[in-house]
Formats: C-alpha cells, sequence, structure tokens
C-alpha cells in the first residue's frame, strides 16, 4: 500500500494549474481534525496527544511564543514516530507560550545556527534567541520525559519568580504604595500566557485596587499535568479515539464525556468532543456549544485550530460565507490544518475560484503527502482533466478507504461511471454517515456539488438525496 501511495503522490504533485473539481462535503473531519498517530512502536494505539510541532520554511516569520522548544530530529521518521512526537504535557505546555518548532534534519541553517551538526536528535529551549536548556540524546534517540522535564523545570522557574513578585507587589499594597503594587500587579499579568495561575491572582489582586484587565482567552483553571494524571488521561483518550475509529460513535461520545470529567481543564478531550458532534453525529449545536467552551480555555494551538476550523465549516453552510472563511484563516493562523485547506478548496471550488482551490489542494497535501485521504481528496482534480486514467487508479487503489467514500463517488460522476458514482454515494450516506441529521446536510451538499452535475437531475440522485437540508 505505500508503495501505490507513493506513485499516488507524484501523480498529484504534478496536477497543472488548470486542472480543478468541486468537492462539495468531502472536506473530511472527525478524529479530533487530523488523522490518527498508530505507530507500531507505542503498540498500534490511536493517540490523542499529538505535540503541535511546526516546521518553519526559510521565509517563514519565527514564532513569537516566549519560549520555543526546538526539537532537532534525525530523521523524517524520528519526526512522525519519535518519542517527542506524542505527550499530553508538551501538548498542554504548547497553549502557554511554549512553541513548539521542529527542526527537520536537512535544515542546514538552523542546525549551523545553533551548532549542534553531528549532535542529533536534541533538543533545545530557547528565548529571545538564547538557549535556555537543553536536552541530548540518548543512544541515539530522545527521550519525552527528559524534554518534559526540561520544560516544566523552565515553567516552575518563571512561576517561581512571578510568586515572587506578587508577594513583593502584595506588601507595596499593604504599605500603601498603591502605584508600586499595579506596576508590579501588571508585569505579572503580562506573563499570564505563560503563567496562567500567577495571571490569575494579579487580575485579581488588580481588580481589588481599582483596576480591571481582562482576557478571555486566560483559561480559569489549570490541567492536572501530574504523571499519574497523564498516563490515565492518554489510556482514557486512547480508548475513546479507537471507539471513533471502529465508528461506534455513542460509545466514542460517552468516552470523550467521561474523560472531559476526569480533567476538565484538558483542552484535547473537549476537542475531539467537538469534532465528534460536528462531523459525525451532527449535533452542530452541541458542537458549536463545545468549540466556544474549548476557546476559552487557553486551549493548544492545534485544539484552538480544529474549534475555529469546525465554527466556521458550520458557520458556511448556514450562509454566512464570510464569517465562516475568516474563521478558516484564524484556524490556519493558530495552525495550519490539511483540514482547513481542503475545506478553503471546498469553498472556492463551489465559487468557480479553481486557481484558489487548487493552492489550497497543494498546501494540504505539503502537510501529509501520504494521507490517502488527502491523496483522494486531491484526485478528484485529475478526474476532471485529460489525467483520467490515473485518476481512476487512485480511485481503485484506495477504494476501501470508507471515510472518502465521497470524494470516490466524486471521481466516477466526473469520469462519467454513474452506476459507481451513486454506488459509492450510497455508502457515504448509510455506511459511512450513521445519523440523519448529517445525512440531510451531507445530501444537500451533494446536490449544489459542482462534482455531480452530471447526475443531479437523474431521478435515481434524486431520491438517494431526499434527505437535503
Amino acid at each position: 500500500m505505500r508503495r501505490q501511495l507513493l506513485i499516488v503522490v507524484a501523480f498529484v504533485l504534478c496536477i497543472p494549474a488548470a486542472v480543478y473539481a468541486t468537492c462539495g462535503g468531502g472536506g473530511g473531519g472527525g478524529m479530533g481534525g487530523m488523522m490518527p498517530s498508530m505507530d507500531p512502536q507505542r503498540g498500534g494505539r490511536p493517540d490523542a496527544y499529538v505535540v503541535p510541532w511546526r516546521v518553519l520554511k526559510a521565509d517563514d516569520a519565527p514564532l513569537t511564543t516566549s519560549v520555543t522548544l526546538l526539537w532537532f530530529t534525525a530523521s523524517a521518521d524520528d519526526a512522525r514516530s519519535g518519542d517527542l512526537a506524542i505527550s499530553r504535557m508538551l501538548t498542554i505546555a504548547s497553549s502557554q507560550c511554549i512553541g513548539m518548532q521542529l527542526v527537520p534534519s536537512d535544515d542546514a541553517a538552523t542546525i549551523a545556527k545553533y551548532d549542534v551538526a553531528g549532535k542529533l536528535p536534541v533538543a533545545l529551549l530557547v528565548a529571545d534567541g538564547k538557549v535556555l536548556a537543553r536536552t541530548d540524546n540518548d543512544k541515539g534517540a530522545l527521550r519525552a520525559y527528559a524534554v518534559e522535564n526540561m520544560v516544566n523545570h523552565e515553567l516552575f522557574v518563571r512561576s517561581s519568580a512571578l510568586d515572587a513578585q506578587l508577594d513583593a507587589a502584595k506588601k507595596k499594597a499593604e504599605a500603601n504604595d498603591k502605584e508600586g503594587a499595579i506596576a508590579d500587579y501588571q508585569k505579572v499579568w503580562e506573563q499570564r500566557c505563560i503563567a496562567p495561575s500567577q495571571g490569575r491572582q494579579a487580575q485579581k489582586a488588580l481588580r481589588k485596587l481599582g483596576v480591571k484587565v481582562s482576557d478571555n482567552g486566560l483559561r480559569q483553571r489549570d490541567p492536572d499535568l501530574s504523571p499519574a494524571m497523564n498516563a490515565k488521561m492518554s489510556e482514557a483518550m486512547s480508548r475513546a479515539f479507537a471507539a471513533e475509529l471502529a465508528e461506534d460513535y455513542p460509545k466514542a461520545r460517552a468516552l470523550y464525556r467521561a474523560a472531559v470529567a476526569m480533567d476538565a481543564a484538558d483542552p484535547v478531550p473537549v476537542r475531539f468532543l467537538g469534532e465528534l458532534y460536528r462531523h459525525h453525529t451532527g449535533e452542530w449545536k452541541s458542537a458549536t456549544e463545545t468549540f466556544e467552551q474549548l476557546l476559552k480555555m487557553q486551549p493548544d494551538p492545534l485544539s484552538r485550530a480544529v474549534a475555529l476550523h469546525g465554527i466556521g465549516k458550520m458557520t458556511i453552510h448556514m450562509g454566512d460565507s464570510a464569517k465562516g472563511l475568516a474563521l478558516f484563516q484564524q484556524s490556519i493562523a493558530a495552525y495550519p490544518l490539511a483540514l482547513t485547506y481542503r475545506n478553503l478548496a471546498v469553498y472556492w471550488n463551489s465559487e468557480r475560484r479553481r486557481n484558489i482551490a487548487d493552492g489550497y489542494v497543494q498546501k494540504a497535501l505539503a502537510i501529509d503527502p501520504h494521507e490517502p485521504f488527502n491523496l483522494i481528496f486531491a484526485a478528484t482534480y485529475l478526474a476532471d482533466s485529460d489525467r483520467k486514467d490515473e485518476a481512476l487508479q487512485i480511485a481503485k487503489a484506495n477504494e476501501k478507504v470508507l471515510s472518502a467514500s465521497y470524494n470516490l463517488a466524486a471521481i466516477y460522476a466526473l469520469l462519467g461511471n454513474k452506476g459507481k458514482a451513486m454506488e459509492l454515494l450510497r455508502r457515504h450516506f448509510y455506511t459511512y454517515e450513521r445519523y440523519d441529521a448529517v445525512r440531510a446536510k451531507e445530501m444537500w451538499e451533494a446536490r449544489v456539488d459542482y462534482v455531480f452535475a452530471s447526475i443531479k437531475d437523474d431521478p435515481e440522485f434524486v431520491k438517494l438525496t431526499a434527505m437535503a437540508n
């Protein structure tokens, strides 16, 4: 299968600028907004706590976080399945203005800048261009616990310094030095992202001194990051994720809710629950409420991106395209997701702005050129060109991908194979989808989707999409 996927990548990356097709509801979703990581080295179980690493290109602006963790990987395999790819502690630390930057082994400029050539893999904690701490590899491998300890120590040092500043401010207030106390409390308040607990204390003290400061993005409680809770939450989320992948959505919903209850300050279970509501069960009111709750929790960048995308997708479907597109752009700014890029392609295809749509397809592929859903999505563009044989080969090679049934149907519709298109659409609506609320929305999108224009008036198609809403 891997060899077939590599062949497909070669096809898709050569798509000329003039090749386009609309994908309607085929942008995908679920699974917390990302394809699962199920590395055999971790027992093949689905991992929910994927650390939101960013890979910066040469012309990208540097991360603006207070502190940045640099993971210098030894190889592409190290980046995909290394010990630092999955970590609850690092995922939540990324919500506290700790930037997560992955440095590929071929980034010679960054490797030279930090003088780590020949020492990969290695992790550095930096601020203002200065190295604060370093974790070297152990027999060629970086250990997550060692890097987590390094980050935890830096957070402890900063929190302790802010605690001392809070004490000094309190003494000034007690000595009637109101201006001095306010100045000290405001300095602590400025560090609220990296130290939420101290930020909340400063906010309360400032209010007593007649100064009102607010930040809707500041979390009001902190996650439990003890080793025991990290293990407990990781296991709970793996069970819930496995249920979702097995398409047992009622069980997944119950398990995600249970995980939310275990640590209500952890944004990751809330993200998975909201995306399950949006994509699988069609409970859009619950999805919206859940995503809005998530955005108030000072979430990690990946969770913020999924919430903004989810609200944006539902907003566009309800008719407010401008607001929905703005939310998509905010999602990309928070963390670039293939899901968001695919749905931007969906939108711009529906607007017949095919050059824009093609650009977003390429961005989705660039994030993960091996993901079958990405490849099938892009293959719809081949089907609408003079490269129909390649599109057909891709469709046949990936026909068992149930979650891509809509896009596979789109390929066959564009190729003029009505029978196969109808078969796969029926599979999408009545095998992949499990809830009428979702079917109604997806059927409506199929009726207005460009790719099904050749069969939209066919009585069989009209009957199949009779629940369209």
